[in-house]
């Protein structure tokens, strides 16, 4: 597969997001760890997870302990994969998501996502949500000592502006790894912070990256161009929602979530469907 850059790793243009495997709805854990595999199979070697993917209240980081289940049964292939968590974003149990980035809440989280993991440092370590009540660049500071005590060993940002991206960077000392915001066809919110990532170099990794692609008949003529362009390469539309992220900058590396074998593998064969210019241009002026 297609390769791509976060921190100094490298990594596969496509990756599996794991939400959907714990969260409300979810299927058996058999066909989740079935979905990781045919992930691995597919040459992805990005996994994003995090410890507020749960469903109840005393099940916090029952994501991360699936995935790390997942790659063990896997074997040795799996050694090469880059597990990504985040921590300061909250699931109570009602279904409601709450945020606390205090610096010890988010050391103490971080260390706990280590051991369910079952390594001795995370991959990728990001902080999932700011915090309205505690100043941004205390929760990063934390992520900066983790990095410093070697805790983890690449840090990046979630759901962050321009001005927090730079903050951030600034405060890891030029260190920030990847910013991860939601963007989509039907989410273009994070457009100037894909652009800023592509000029600093940063990995730029979109959340919820189909979101929208197929339920949203508001969309109307942006569904006809995906449409249209999937029937011109013979793709899925999918495929080409997820290429035409590619196509955007080197930097970009979207996450899609899956819990069926069926459809990471989808997903995985958009990092070798090569769109024209003139399909990327339709595409982003849909």
């Amino acid at each position: 597969m297609q390769q791509r850059t976060i921190g100094n790793r490298q990594v596969s243009a496509i990756g599996l997001g794991g939400m959907p495997m714990s969260i409300e709805g979810r299927p058996d854990e058999a066909r989740s760890v079935a979905a990781v595999h045919a992930a691995l199979d597919a040459g992805v070697t990005l996994i994003d997870t995090a410890d507020a993917y749960h469903r109840d209240a005393n099940e916090v980081g029952h994501n991360e302990t699936l995935i790390a289940r997942a790659l063990k049964e896997y074997g040795p292939g799996a050694d090469a994969v880059l597990v990504a968590t985040k921590g300061g974003h909250l699931r109570p149990g009602d279904g409601s998501w709450t945020q606390n980035g205090r610096p010890e809440y988010l050391k103490e989280a971080a260390k706990a996502s280590a051991r369910r993991l079952g390594v001795e440092a995370i991959g990728l370590y990001q902080f999932h949500r700011p915090d309205p009540n505690v100043p941004y660049a205390e929760s990063v500071g934390a992520i900066r000592d983790l990095l410093d005590e070697g805790v983890i060993q690449l840090a990046g940002i979630s759901n962050a502006s321009v001005a927090q991206i730079d903050e951030a960077n600034e405060i890891l000392g030029g260190r920030l790894a990847s910013v991860q915001n939601q963007f989509s066809p039907r989410f273009r919110s994070s457009e100037g912070e894909l652009d800023h990532c592509a000029k600093l170099g940063v990995a730029f990794l979109p959340w919820s990256p189909l979101g929208g692609i197929k339920s949203a008949p508001e969309l109307g003529s942006r569904h006809a161009a995906f449409d249209e362009v999937a029937e011109e390469v013979g793709a899925s539309v999918y495929q080409v929602t997820l290429a035409w992220q590619l196509a955007l900058a080197p930097v970009v590396v979207p996450i899609p979530g899956a819990s069926r074998p069926e459809s990471i593998r989808d997903s995985a064969g958009a990092a070798d469907l090569r769109l024209t210019g003139d399909q990327v241009a339709r595409l982003s002026a849909a």
